[in-house]
Formats: structure tokens, C-alpha cells, sequence
């Protein structure tokens, strides 16, 4: 079931004909008025014919838990098939909306249930604050399990670990905002405001990206810069990996729900599937590289000599359905790319070490960006109390602060993990690189090697994105620039930056000499790109500046007379006189060991498209 919450100033309808599975009312029914109420639109799917009693309790649990922090004076059921593509039969629908109707009631909620079945006119005023637009995905276990948590109330513990301590954090002295606002979105002391994220304008201003209004919500169209953004960023994940020794392979993005282990699998993500069907198969589209990785290892022969073993993808792309209303920009997506390591380790013991190692790559990856993570270091309480030590120096390699959530028991298929997040303008926190210690899959998807005993054993799986989705690296660093835009310029990395080198010609005499120096420039791998628009040389240097190059060499007269060039330099705003060959090892410097990409645009600005 889909249901969509509105909590209403009012909703007024009025029936304009029925259907032919509508269902028969009075008069009255024919149209009503409701203040102050929480509308719930929903729409019956076909699998809540299965166990149409647990979808109504689990439904029932959603509602009123809504109920009771939006404090609205009615629940409104109103029949909306609009919410989903699998419907199920109009008496399985009209069954689960009456039931859902009567258990409120019993619960001594005011109930009002609009017709099922009825072409409808409809008028609803959204409140508009942060709970007044919900959306959820009822199954028949997902507020099962929720109940039974709450019921036995088991609760993870929360500490900031800082210089071999545990420390309260109400009691703990914060001197970085970032963490702080970090540990508060975690504890759920923090919720967003609403607000659009600045990187959403950033992201078309800039023209990287946009949304596709032809696809699914959460898909995105990419224009030249934006795709030079991700295929650089992909590059570097690349280099990253396997350089660390990972083999690079490509899987499909769609699976079998069939096979035993992936449907297990892919159950721990619930609702936030992708799933399609044909004919004689229902599948799934990949939420990462998990499954194609996990095929690969368990159809290959493993021994103890091999170990660690590193399989790398990267995923273009993975499918979450987030939430309608959960999705935003390049922060949360539907389709998104996903650089995905998995790392073959003999036991836990082994896993502990490689972990710390992609500590240190997930690390280098905030460095070479810019960007600052805070973490947190998450792990279940058996698995804490048995490797306390090392859980201890894992976060001592953050060489600051760690928020650490100590978990009951297991409910996932790691035991323990650590998440990086940048935070974006706003305040809230985008998650970026992970590491996940897996202790299911190996057994699951009947992956083993071949111990030094010739014992058959399930190894261990590190998971490991070391830079989180492409699209969320691109996000922190949007965000990052309206953070710093009142103590510096705005720009991207110099390695990331679409136009490394602007060269603008004062007059049109001008322009066969530019062309000259670009082309000197670009001979040495540098993406160089000359304005020869008719238009003023302060509106060229103004363009240039709005498209963030790095660096901008203005060309006149004098610069016909002699060697040297006048160049104006992004980040620090300052003009500093050189050569072309000095400005060139500059930027060498400055994007050492990082990848390459010529531009993808004409040189000629006059030649391109205006997207």
C-alpha cells in the first residue's frame, strides 16, 4: 500500500461521476468538508492481497503514530489509485479501506472515509510545516517489526568517542559546528527545514545537471560539464581502487527475485526497491553492486593465498525508490551512480585490518576533494564488547571526534561500519564514503575459499564505497562553495574544474593569438577555452567568473609585444604575471596525481551550445 500524508488546514470534495466499480453512498456522501485534518491518500496494491488483515494493523500503526505528533483534529481516508502502477482489485481496495476506517475508530479517532471508486473534485491546503507532507509504503511486516522494537524498547546507545573516552553527548564540550549539527540530525534532536538546498540552483546555473521531466522523479539529465564532472570523479575512484589491488568488473543492474539470496537480500532494503516484471519473472533493479559482485565470487575459486581479494564496480547506475518527497538535487536520488569495492577476508580478524587500511583511502578521498567529514563509527553490541580495542583505534584513525552508535543487536548484514558525512549549507549531513564489515553474504550467496587446512570456509565481505555516489560527491562540493562563498570564490577543484583556463581576447585582432596560446596550453593537457563572443571585455570576464575558471588570461596589445601574460587567479583573486609555460606547470602542480579529461565543448565559446 501507498499512502500520502497531508496534514490539512481544510479538504473539500465533490463526487462528479462513478466508475463502474464505484461503491454505493448517500446523498450526503456526495461531496464534504474537512478542517484541520490528516489526509491520507492511498492506494491498495496487489501485494497487500496476500495478508490484507496485517496491511490494515501495520497501516493503522502509521497513521496514528502521524497522528499523534501533528496533533490534527480528523484522519480522512480518501482513495487515490494515482500513488501506484500495481493496484490491487477494486473489492480487495474497498476491504482494506473500510478496515483501516474501522480500527481508527476503535482507537477513538474521528474517521471520515471519501468514496471509493468515484471520479472526484478536490481541494486541499497543505499546512506546510516539516511533518505536514509524509509519504510511507505500508507492507504486511514493515510496522510489524517497527511495534515489536518499541514494544520491547530497545534503543541504540549514542557517545562521542574523543582521546580513548565515551563521552554523553549532552555532556560533551563541541567546538565544531559541523559535528555538532552532525550528532544532532543522528539523535533526531535536528530536522530539516524544507528549504532547497543551494546546490539544486548551483547544479543548473552551472550547467552540470538538471532534472529529466520525462523519467521518474530523482533521474537526472546531464549536460558536457557535468558529465566531465562524474567521468573525472569516476576516474579517480578507479585510480583509488586499484592501485589498492582491485579487479574492476561490470554486472548487470537488473536480478532475479527468484534466486533465494538476493531476495533475502534485497528484503533488508524493503519498499525502497525498483522491481519490474515480465512474463514469467519478477526482478529488481540493483541498489548497488552487491549482487553481480557476490555471483561473481562465489562462480570463482577462492584459496586462502588469494586473500584479500578486491572486486570493484562502478554502478552506473543503482535504483533506490526514495520517497517522493525525500527527493532533492544531487543529494538524494533515484537513479545514481555508486562506486562499489567488496573485499574478499578470511575471518573478522582479517576484515579488522583491512578496514583500517580503507579508513585511510576513505580519508585521502576528503582530502583530494576539499571536503570535510565528520564520522561516525557504528557497531552492534556484541561486536563492541569483543573488539573494543580495535573499534577504539579504528576511530582514533579519524584524528577527531567520532559520533559511536552501539546497536542492540544485529539487524543488518554488517556487524560493524563507519559513515562519512559532508554537511551541506543548510546544516544537514550527506552521506558520503562507507565501510561495512558483512558477516551474512559469504554464507548467503555460497561464496568460500580454501583455508590452509583445504577446509571449505564463508569469508568475511568488506563493503566500501570509498567516495559515497558520485552525484553526493558532486553535492558536497556545490555546497561546500555557498558555505565558503563569503571568505573566498566559489570554484570546484582545479583537476574538476570544466574550464581550467579562460583566454579572453580584448578586440578581434586579438583573437588569432589567443587561439594560439589556448592551443599551447591545451597541448599540455590542460582544458583551455577562448571567449571570441562579441561582447565587452568586462561582460568576458564576468561570464568567466560566473562559470568559475580557475584561471583567466586577458590578451591585448600588450601581450602581442611580449612573452609574459597577465593572468587572473581564481582562488586567491589576485593578477599575477607569467608565462605560459610557468602558469602551465602551476596548474600541473596543483592537479598532480589526479585524472585527466580533455574538454568536452568546443574551444570557441561562439561555437557552443547555449544549454
Amino acid at each position: 500500500m501507498r499512502i500520502l500524508l497531508i496534514h490539512s488546514d481544510y479538504l473539500k470534495y465533490k463526487t462528479k461521476s462513478k466508475t463502474r466499480i464505484a461503491e454505493k453512498i448517500e446523498d450526503e456522501k456526495k461531496k464534504g468538508e474537512f478542517e484541520d485534518s490528516l489526509v491520507v491518500f492511498t492506494a491498495v496494491e496487489k501485494e497487500d492481497e496476500k495478508d490484507p488483515e496485517a496491511v490494515v494493523e501495520n497501516a493503522v500503526v502509521e497513521v496514528e503514530d502521524i497522528m499523534n505528533k501533528v496533533k490534527a483534529e480528523n484522519v480522512v481516508l480518501y482513495p487515490y489509485a494515482h500513488l501506484s502502477s500495481s493496484l490491487s482489485s477494486p473489492d480487495a481496495a474497498k476491504t482494506i479501506l473500510k478496515g483501516m476506517e474501522s480500527s481508527l475508530k476503535d482507537k477513538g479517532l474521528q474517521v471520515q472515509r471519501v468514496p471509493f471508486g468515484w471520479y472526484k473534485a478536490f481541494e486541499v491546503s497543505c499546512k506546510g510545516h516539516p511533518l505536514s507532507e509524509l509519504s510511507r509504503t505500508i507492507t504486511a511486516e514493515k510496522a510489524e517489526k517497527k511495534v515489536e522494537e518499541e514494544e520491547e524498547g530497545e534503543k541504540s546507545q549514542f557517545y562521542i568517542f574523543q582521546n580513548g573516552e565515551l563521552i554523553d553527548p549532552d555532556e560533551f564540550q563541541y567546538d565544531n559546528r559541523d559535528f555538532e549539527k552532525l550528532v544532532g540530525y543522528e539523535l533526531g534532536k535536528l530536522e530539516s527545514t524544507g528549504e532547497e538546498p543551494p546546490h539544486v540552483r548551483l547544479m543548473r546555473e552551472k550547467s552540470l545537471a538538471d532534472y529529466e521531466p520525462s523519467a521518474d522523479v530523482g533521474h537526472l539529465r546531464w549536460y558536457p560539464k557535468g558529465r566531465l564532472v562524474r567521468d573525472l570523479l569516476a576516474d579517480y575512484v578507479y585510480n583509488l581502487v586499484t592501485e589498492r589491488g582491485a579487479m574492476p568488473v561490470e554486472t548487470p543492474i537488473m536480478y532475479d527475485l527468484a534466486d533465494d539470496a538476493i531476495r533475502v537480500h534485497a528484503e533488508k532494503f524493503g519498499e525502497r526497491q525498483y522491481r519490474m516484471g515480465t512474463k514469467n519473472k519478477e526482478l529488481m533493479l540493483r541498489y548497488a553492486c552487491c549482487f553481480g559482485a557476490f555471483r561473481i565470487l562465489a562462480d570463482s575459486f577462492l584459496t586462502w593465498k588469494n586473500l584479500p581479494v578486491g572486486m570493484y564496480e562502478l554502478s552506473t547506475y543503482s535504483f533506490r525508490l526514495e520517497k517522493k518527497g525525500e527527493v532533492v538535487g544531487l543529494k538524494r536520488l533515484r537513479g545514481f551512480t555508486m562506486p562499489d569495492l567488496h573485499t574478499v577476508c578470511r575471518d573478522v580478524n582479517h576484515s579488522m585490518e583491512e578496514f583500517e587500511g580503507q579508513i585511510d583511502m576513505c580519508k585521502q578521498t576528503g582530502f583530494d576533494l576539499g571536503v570535510n567529514y565528520e564520522v561516525i563509527m557504528r557497531a552492534t553490541r556484541d561486536f563492541f564488547e569483543e573488539n573494543k580495542e580495535w573499534v577504539y583505534k579504528a576511530s582514533e584513525k579519524i584524528g577527531k571526534p567520532v559520533l559511536m552508535e552501539i546497536l542492540p543487536e544485529r539487524k543488518h548484514y554488517w556487524i560493524a561500519k563507519m559513515d562519512f558525512a559532508a554537511m551541506d549549507y543548510l546544516g544537514r549531513p550527506i552521506e558520503n564514503p562507507t565501510i561495512q564489515i558483512d558477516v551474512e553474504s559469504g554464507e548467503r550467496f555460497g561464496i568460500t575459499y580454501i583455508d590452509e587446512e583445504e577446509n571449505e570456509v564463508n569469508p568475511i565481505i568488506l563493503h566500501c564505497s570509498p567516495t559515497g555516489s558520485v552525484e553526493r560527491v558532486i553535492c558536497s562540493l556545490l555546497e561546500k562553495t555557498a558555505i565558503e562563498m563569503d571568505e573566498k570564490p566559489p570554484m570546484l577543484p582545479v583537476w574538476l574544474t570544466p574550464t581550467q583556463v579562460r583566454v579572453i581576447p580584448i578586440a578581434e585582432r586579438h583573437t588569432e593569438f589567443a587561439l594560439k596560446i589556448a592551443e599551447e596550453i591545451k597541448a599540455n593537457n590542460i582544458r583551455v577555452d577562448v571567449d571570441d563572443r562579441h561582447e565587452t571585455v568586462g561582460k568576458k570576464i564576468r561570464n568567466a567568473g560566473k562559470e568559475w575558471a580557475a584561471y583567466v588570461i586577458v590578451i591585448g596589445d600588450k601581450e602581442l609585444e611580449s612573452d609574459k601574460i597577465t593572468v587572473n587567479v581564481r582562488e586567491t583573486n589576485e593578477k599575477v604575471e607569467t608565462t605560459v609555460d610557468e602558469l602551465v606547470q602551476r596548474i600541473h602542480a596543483e592537479t598532480e596525481g589526479m585524472p585527466f579529461r580533455k574538454l568536452p565543448l568546443p574551444m570557441k565559446l561562439a561555437n557552443r551550445v547555449n544549454f
